[in-house]
């Protein structure tokens, strides 16, 4: 649960700049096309641990604002992913946000087992609250 409404949750998901400050393994965002989050755009970024960071790229499949964001996330060759984010408004004002992952395409499509799938709850969680701070650092509505 995020202490702000909504759009204010979306707009740093609409951000593409902000992605490495908060999505756990993202280390470094490259460059973002100027129509981010439009259907079709990229935000292209480096992920993982330096020396064996890789580089590529994130294409949204899904903007529907304020509440739904799906996104191909590569990361070859190690694969890709598809990941959603789904924002529901919730009384007083706060957004329940769900985070959908699953691999898509590449080698770690077949590695699915427990302990791949407790480590993906876990930086999934990480990044839920990197972007709940993100979220109610931003000033909403007055």
């Amino acid at each position: 649960m995020i202490q702000a409404p909504p759009q204010q949750v979306f707009d740093v998901l609409a951000d593409g700049w902000s992605y490495s400050d908060w999505v756990v393994g993202t280390t470094h965002v490259r460059d973002v096309d100027d129509t981010w989050p439009r259907v079709g755009s990229q935000l292209h970024h480096k992920a993982g641990p330096w020396p064996f960071s890789l580089q590529d790229a994130s294409t949204v499949l899904v903007c529907e604002p304020p509440h739904r964001l799906v996104l191909k996330a590569g990361l070859w060759p190690a694969g890709e992913a598809i990941v959603a984010f789904t924002l529901q408004p919730v009384d007083g004002g706060a957004t329940r946000v769900r985070i959908g992952e699953d691999f898509a395409a590449g080698p770690l499509r077949w590695v699915r087992n427990k302990v791949n799938d407790l480590v993906l709850h876990l930086r999934n969680r990480e990044t839920l609250d990197r972007l709940a701070d993100f979220a109610t650092r931003q000033k909403g509505p007055q």
